[in-house]
């Protein structure tokens, strides 16, 4: 055996990842500097208003804008009403306002990056920190206006899960439409990528947790697997159409963890409730067990909704925080280190997001098994 041979070629392997991961970081970085630039929107009035006070001066008076790492971190987790694509480049999305006065729709370019206002049918619109604000004819933001306008606006993090979700129909689809062409036979192609998993599901989570219904709450905890996992994978995609954080947005994992608990107090039988109401405990000691018990009921869905948004927006935070060293430094001394961490912050981020759906999913039939388990 020739061994270096062996090695080139393993060799050749590793140069070619390490390049990947290079070409990973740079499109971040690139992404990162193009928001820093524009991080703040400006006023139309504002703007001008600098234009004829520096006058004459031009560029010899102009100053470099100092980077601001807390923005621009805010600004890549936080939910938007355009989707950025590179550089000054963003995607507009539809806004839908409902108002005391009717239903208002309009895209976001309208805005144009929060430099501009917008005169709709029955109010004028401002877009602060990508908040949707009325604006009064004195020119300023009118807030009790703003507090009766219902936002139900296609932001960056619903398009992204509409993108998730179509990705996981497309996948389930096709792997559907495999079993019934290849009854019988052995898994191929992605129907052998897909049924490990949910087999895994199936055997390591649902069946040992719930016993011998788990396969009336199979669909759910299919559903809330995938849909995490898909989201959390396109969360490290940095380009379009990933890089949203969707499952960093606690609005979403509350939505989730109010549904695990609607379908494990449901499906709880007589003795999951006489645990809850009538516990078997000296009746001077029944008033607070009975609060404890209440008080159990909504804090586990709560841990998971707290859980699932907290470790995905801390990694989201401390790979923005690495990359921001370079621009807080400006030196390219430090590129080294950051980018070093950020790869191995990037690795274990793709660790995390297949843990955070397995934690999420164990612990949901978990809690279902103890509403349906029968009194021995």
């Amino acid at each position: 055996m020739d061994c270096n041979r062996v090695f080139v070629s393993k060799v050749k392997r590793l140069t070619i990842v390490f390049t990947l991961l290079i070409a990973f970081l740079s499109i971040k970085i690139d992404t990162f500097a193009q928001v820093d630039s524009a991080v703040v929107p400006v006023d139309s009035v504002v703007a001008d208003s600098a234009h004829a006070a520096v006058g004459e001066h031009g560029a010899a008076g102009h100053e470099e804008k100092k980077f601001e790492p807390t923005a621009v971190i805010m600004e890549h987790i936080a939910d938007s009403h355009m989707w950025h694509l590179w550089g000054h480049t963003s995607f507009p999305l539809p806004v839908i306002l409902y108002t005391p006065n009717g239903l208002e729709l309009f895209s976001s370019a309208n805005f144009h990056h929060g430099e501009h206002d917008y005169n709709g049918k029955f109010n004028n619109y401002r877009l602060e920190e990508d908040h949707i604000k009325v604006v009064g004819a004195d020119g300023k933001i009118d807030e009790e206006a703003s507090k009766s306008i219902l936002d139900f606006s296609i932001t960056k993090n619903v398009a992204a899960m509409f993108v998730a979700i179509l990705l996981i129909l497309i996948v389930f689809i096709s792997v559907a439409g495999a079993y019934k062409r290849r009854v019988g036979k052995a898994p191929k192609g992605l129907q052998s990528f897909i049924e490990p998993v949910i087999v895994f599901v199936r055997d390591d989570i649902a069946k040992p947790n719930i016993g011998h219904k788990y396969a009336k709450f199979m669909p759910y905890l299919l559903t809330i697997f995938f849909f995490i996992l898909f989201n959390n994978l396109l969360g490290l995609v940095p380009i379009f159409p990933g890089g949203a954080n969707v499952t960093g947005n606690i609005a979403l994992t509350f939505v989730m963890a109010l549904g695990t608990l609607l379908i494990v107090n449901l499906n709880g039988n007589k003795y999951y409730w006489k645990h809850i109401l009538l516990p078997d405990v000296p009746f001077w000691l029944w008033p607070l067990m009975v609060v404890v018990e209440v008080v159990g009921i909504i804090s586990k869905p709560f841990a998971l909704m707290v859980r699932l948004f907290a470790n995905i927006t801390a990694g989201h935070i401390i790979v923005l925080s690495l990359i921001s060293l370079i621009f807080i430094f400006e030196t390219l001394a430090i590129a080294p280190v950051s980018v070093a961490f950020v790869i191995f912050m990037d690795i274990l981020e793709l660790l995390v997001a297949f843990l955070q759906a397995f934690i999420f999913t164990l612990l949901t039939a978990l809690f279902i098994g103890m509403a349906v388990e029968e009194h021995h």
